[in-house]
């Protein structure tokens, strides 16, 4: 299999999804904007060649690039960045030639929010309610319906930019005069409860060969609004309801040989399984990651297994919580790194900076621990987020 990755430079795991594609066979053909001495040796090693160019949006550029490759390599089987960031250009250079797998055709289902809900729906998952923004007298209508707060997002948009809880006339106004000109926006109600992932790979036949779920309790919204730290939790297991959900909506938007990352609310009222939104690739900040701390498994090997030869090792057992912890730089904390390494280094599996462009979310720096026992993991997260008072 002749497979280009698109960005293998960034994020940084993509090396590890190279590495394992290398190892089950394919050939690596890296497509990118950094010089070729800079990337990472793992990077270098899977790459059978790297084409730099300077703009990664420009699209002749990246057809140039495709170009060369065809005529050197042969017909190209596969195209993947992974990233959220470049899913319609993937689907476009796989629609112009003729490379299995999502097309442009259908990629605004996947892109856009309004459009999502349609497929979850046809899955038989509740949805958020939800109303197009287009002007204030729709707005207001919609908030007669559902009352405030109600949370306004961009229709295409990942990692909670942008998005706003609106909680009086006052938020609204101020959204009003701030929102940015050629964006579309949807409104939603708000959902009192906490976020449960569905992440898995499903192979080309359309059989989810590996499930896991992760657990947030803040609201990357509020983290993201707040510039505050973020914590989260891989869980050793998938909840039952979240688990037929997960597969429903899977079957529903039909796709086959992906990686896919979905979010759930639960609500804390009454433990409803509300759909929020899909996403087909890994999971990001550190998750992927986290998956093989909690499983004992390889998730990268996986992934490339079923993409090369449509076929996962397992069947899998989760053991562990794995927790996730970051730090801010402007927070003053009461636990320095030492005493962390000290107090927790037996459970500590990994830490290290987070790149800039993540950080808003993600932190500056974070902490992956973990151990059989939950309360244990809730009380290292206390333990490195303890702010100073």
């Amino acid at each position: 299999m002749k497979f280009v990755f698109f960005s293998p430079h960034f994020p940084a795991n993509n090396a590890d999804f190279c590495d394992r594609l290398r190892q089950a066979g394919a050939t690596i053909l890296g497509i990118g904007d950094a010089p070729f001495d800079r990337l990472a040796p793992k990077l270098k090693n899977a790459l059978s060649e790297y084409y730099r160019i300077a703009d990664m949006e420009n699209a002749e550029q990246v057809l140039r690039a495709m170009g060369h490759f065809i005529h050197r390599w042969g017909r190209i089987e596969r195209f993947e960045s992974l990233n959220e960031h470049w899913l319609e250009q993937d689907a476009a250079i796989r629609t112009d030639f003729n490379i299995p797998g999502i097309r442009s055709d259908f990629i605004e289902n996947l892109k856009q929010k309004s459009k999502m809900s349609a497929f979850f729906k046809k899955a038989g998952v509740e949805t958020i309610r939800q109303h197009g923004y287009v002007d204030r007298a729709g707005v207001e209508a919609f908030i007669a319906e559902v009352g405030y707060p109600i949370v306004i997002k961009p229709d295409q948009g990942s990692g909670a930019s942008n998005t706003l809880k609106i909680s009086d006339k006052a938020d609204l106004d101020a959204f009003e005069a701030a929102k940015k000109p050629g964006v579309r926006y949807v409104a939603e109600q708000f959902i009192d409860g906490i976020i449960l992932t569905y992440d898995g790979l499903v192979n080309r036949d359309g059989e989810i060969v590996f499930a896991a779920s992760h657990r947030f309790e803040q609201s990357i919204m509020g983290v993201v609004n707040a510039d505050s730290h973020l914590n989260y939790y891989c869980l050793p297991f998938v909840d039952p309801a979240v688990q037929k959900a997960g597969r429903a909506a899977v079957k529903a938007f039909g796709i086959r040989e992906k990686f896919f990352h979905i979010e759930f609310f639960q609500t804390r009222s009454d433990g409803r399984i509300v759909a929020l939104e899909v996403n087909m690739r890994p999971p990001g900040a550190w998750m992927t990651d986290a998956i093989n701390y909690s499983y004992d498994m390889d998730v990268y090997r996986e992934w490339a297994g079923m993409v090369v030869n449509n076929k996962v090792a397992g069947p899998f057992t989760g053991r562990y919580y794995t927790g996730y912890a970051s730090r801010k730089n402007h927070i003053r904390y009461v636990n320095d790194h030492g005493a962390i390494l000290a107090a927790h280094g037996k459970k500590i599996v990994h830490c290290a900076p987070i790149e800039d462009v993540f950080s808003r979310a993600m932190g500056n720096f974070a902490y992956q621990f973990r151990s059989e026992d939950f309360e244990e993991v809730k009380a290292i997260v206390r333990f490195i987020q303890d702010v100073e008072r």
